[in-house]
């Protein structure tokens, strides 16, 4: 056998070790058998030395196919525990040899541990000084004006702005269809919080659209912070009420959670009345706790 034939040989070993899971301890024996024959065959010091070079690269490149396998024979209960059970098969990558590449960490610098660490001393802080001796205030530049006071300021927050949570008609209607909102009843923001028609978050209270008004087929009464024209119009239209009401911030929460105060040995307290800007945009004060029944409107009075 020619010294290209074994290297073709060796080659198609590697292939059906690959193809066939074969065992690597096994697949060594094979690639040293082939090997083996042309080196003690060679007639010249320099190809036995190449095909000793090429053994190992071989089986290098043959471990890079190799699956984990933990245990080709496994071990009997009356063998020896002190003895060799199994052959294990391994492979180039390992649990126990896995690292950061080089560079990827780094040690943290200790300062203050000596001259020869080149952070001693004055630990990188220079000689005398203010920033060698403490700390300022954020945003201190020595005295001059700070950036934050040399940018000009643009625009402004309203402190009277009031964010209202907004819930269709149509999505009243769905609940009403599938039973979770009885129309017969009045129908609250606390009634609305606990069927999921709008999220648990009422900052300012509830605003009523008109989106999906043309499902109000029968008369619903109702009781919101806010209502639009649309919703008004499509709610009376069908006989039903909707009511404007005001609660405060505690207010609002002896509508939504009136446990809590029980859990903490408190009353009910009263409802608030709204500010003097929001007088004429709300029929009435809010009740505690959460009413059932609406509040008829006053009968206009003949002229």
């Amino acid at each position: 056998m020619s010294l290209l034939e074994s290297i073709v040989y060796a080659n198609e070993l590697i292939r059906m070790h690959r193809d066939a899971n074969l065992p690597l301890v096994r697949f060594h024996r094979a690639v040293f058998g082939v090997l083996a024959i042309r080196v003690n065959s060679s007639e010249r010091e320099r190809d036995a030395q190449m095909l000793r070079s090429l053994s190992s690269i071989l089986i290098k490149n043959a471990s890079l196919y190799t699956k984990p396998i933990h245990h080709l024979n496994p071990p009997s209960k009356t063998d020896n525990p002190f003895g060799a059970h199994s052959i294990r098969a391994y492979s180039l990558l390992s649990l126990n040899d896995l690292r950061d590449n080089k560079g990827a960490t780094k040690q943290k610098t200790r300062k203050g541990r000596g001259i020869g660490s080149g952070k001693g001393k004055t630990a990188g802080r220079g000689h005398k000084g203010q920033k060698a001796r403490g700390t300022h205030k954020f945003g201190f530049e020595g005295g001059q004006t700070p950036m934050r006071r040399r940018m000009p300021k643009r625009g402004f927050k309203n402190p009277f702005s009031l964010e209202f949570q907004p819930v269709g008609l149509g999505k009243i209607a769905r609940l009403i269809n599938a039973g979770k909102i009885d129309s017969s009843e009045l129908i609250t923001m606390k009634t609305l919080k606990d069927t999921g028609a709008i999220g648990k978050q009422i900052r300012d209270g509830v605003r009523l659209m008109g989106r999906g008004s043309e499902h109000i087929q029968w008369p619903i009464h109702l009781e919101v912070s806010r209502v639009t024209v649309r919703a008004k119009e499509a709610v009376e239209a069908a006989g039903g009420s909707v009511r404007k009401v005001y609660y405060n911030e505690l207010g609002f929460r002896a509508l939504l959670k009136p446990e809590w105060f029980a859990k903490k040995g408190r009353l009910i307290p009263k409802a608030a009345r709204p500010p003097p800007k929001q007088m004429d945009k709300v029929d009435s004060i809010g009740r505690l706790p959460a009413p059932t029944k609406p509040i008829p409107f006053p009968s206009p009075s003949p002229a």
